[in-house]
């Protein structure tokens, strides 16, 4: 059973490695505009499958009726914990940014899971297009 949590998300980062270390543990990326709708796809060698999006799809049509519902502002991520692995989605100003991680994360601050919050939201669209690991969909 796949459950979404909106909580920070399960292996802890004392402090973020650098780009090159988390770009490993990614194994699929997912760009949705404000329609929650996706826009792009990239999967890796270790991950073909896109099957996760629709998880995320989901938590995105969650967010929206319960911010709305409630009146809540503020949106910043949502985890998702998936089997083995957890989805990731982070609000940028254009777009919505969805990464599959190899494993569970969890974070010992909440000042970590806004760093990792605002490394998303820096993240490149460029990079995944040219790096050697990412094959867009």
């Amino acid at each position: 059973m796949t459950t979404a949590k909106a909580s920070v998300p399960a292996q802890q980062i004392p402090s973020l490695p650098n780009q090159n270390l988390l770009i490993e543990t990614i194994l699929g990326v997912s760009i949705f505009d404000f329609s929650s709708l996706p826009r792009e796809y990239f999967i890796t060698a270790d991950n073909e499958s896109t099957s996760w999006v629709q998880v995320v799809f989901q938590a995105l049509g969650l967010k929206a009726l319960l911010m709305s519902s409630l009146e809540l502002d503020g949106f910043s991520h949502i985890c998702i914990e998936l089997d083995q692995q957890t989805a990731i989605l982070v609000r940028t100003k254009e777009t919505y940014v969805a990464l599959l991680m190899a494993q569970p994360l969890t974070f010992a601050t909440a000042q970590e899971a806004d760093q990792f919050s605002q490394w998303v939201r820096q993240f490149e669209r460029q990079l995944l297009r040219e790096h050697s690991r990412f094959i867009s969909v």
